[in-house]
């Protein structure tokens, strides 16, 4: 009797243990491929941004130089960074050697923070066109851009390359996962309270500021000079703004939701100095969570322009018919070829505004709408 019944609980136990791996097999295949996904779209959406500004004059404008950047950072990201997090996620082990592991995380950083920075220096351009719009021609010049992007790599590279292989970054000073008190084939990321307060402020928390400062400044400008243009037309106010609101609500909306809680936890867990935080069960969420904002990237700064999505659609091949939407980029294809021209200060969609629009030049002023553009 005791026989049989310890082959019946030695069967239930294999039945138990084989469900549990089943289990654990499927979930596994399920987070790979919505990672694999998550890669795929943000390299797909990335290299379609650096295709359409190639293919249309259009968008070959200074301005722009600051999407292909981004688009580059996080097309850089998705293919030299994203497929090793992901083996790191799917894998209780990393069997690369500690050497690549240290790069890797190196390019981590490097390109998330230059994925941020560039965000930061769009809100800076926006800010710029809608405040300043007679002036923006001779304030952001090809020179002044160059100058913004190699400081957005400068400071990439110095909070990420820097400090991890010189070892600034560990509790004890040394390179992490190099010495003999180095877990095997493991790939951590050590903080100390020094290089956590540094980075954070440096790469998130001070941009974040900033950009919410820029895009408010900007919404309450062109609200008030949209009010101001289109004073008889009521109806179309209230619908510029809502689109506005919109687009600029989107924007930082999905900047917040994706890297804050990342930021939030990194910093915790820096000024506990944890020893491995990439153990910690909330922290690879965050991460692919910060990581799905170069996905968003060309949706956000890319398809809710209306020039992108004309070059969208002719590289796809899209025979349908493209609505005008809000342009966060905002320049019109005078403002990407010519620069600022006097055909910038006229009303070209509307009869009824064109005449608002040649008084206001001819008396020497001028306004933006709500996508930047000067009128």
């Amino acid at each position: 009797m005791r026989f049989v019944v310890s082959m019946l609980y030695t069967g239930y136990s294999s039945n138990l243990v084989s469900s549990e791996l089943t289990a654990i097999m499927l979930s596994k295949a399920m987070l790979g491929v919505i990672l694999s996904l998550l890669i795929l779209l943000t390299v797909g959406g990335n290299v379609l941004v650096c295709l359409a500004v190639c293919a249309s004059r259009r968008l070959r404008c200074l301005t722009n130089c600051f999407i292909v950047s981004l688009a580059v950072t996080d097309l850089l990201l998705g293919l030299l960074v994203l497929p090793f997090s992901a083996l790191l996620q799917l894998s209780d082990e990393w069997p690369l050697g500690p050497v690549f592991c240290n790069f890797y995380i190196s390019m981590d950083v490097m390109l998330c923070t230059a994925s941020i920075l560039t965000l930061l220096a769009i809100s800076v351009d926006r800010y710029l066109a809608v405040t300043m719009p007679l002036r923006y021609a001779s304030l952001v010049l090809p020179w002044k851009v160059a100058v913004a992007m190699v400081s957005v790599w400068t400071v990439s590279v110095g909070v990420s390359f820097l400090p991890i292989q010189m070892g600034w970054n560990t509790v004890n000073g040394t390179v992490q996962n190099h010495g003999p008190w180095a877990p095997e084939r493991k790939c951590r990321f050590e903080l100390n309270r020094p290089y956590v307060l540094t980075d954070s402020l440096l790469t998130f928390y001070l941009p974040l500021v900033a950009m919410c400062w820029t895009y408010l400044r900007i919404l309450r400008i062109a609200r008030a000079q949209a009010k101001r243009i289109l004073s008889a037309r009521p109806t179309s106010v209230a619908l510029r703004e809502h689109k506005a609101t919109v687009t600029l609500a989107a924007v930082i909306g999905a900047f917040v939701v994706c890297w804050l809680p990342y930021f939030i936890l990194f910093t915790v867990l820096g000024l506990k100095e944890h020893p491995d935080p990439s153990i910690v069960p909330e922290f690879p969420f965050v991460l692919w969570l910060g990581y799905a904002n170069s996905a968003l990237n060309p949706i956000l700064y890319g398809a809710l322009n209306r020039d992108f999505r004309s070059a969208y659609a002719h590289l796809l091949r899209c025979r349908e018919q493209l609505t005008e939407v809000t342009l966060l980029c905002g320049h019109t294809p005078d403002t990407c070829s010519a620069g600022l021209t006097d055909q910038n200060f006229m009303l070209q969609d509307m009869n009824s505004r064109a005449t608002t629009a040649t008084i206001q030049v001819t008396n020497g002023t001028a306004a933006t709408d709500v996508n930047g553009n000067e009128r």
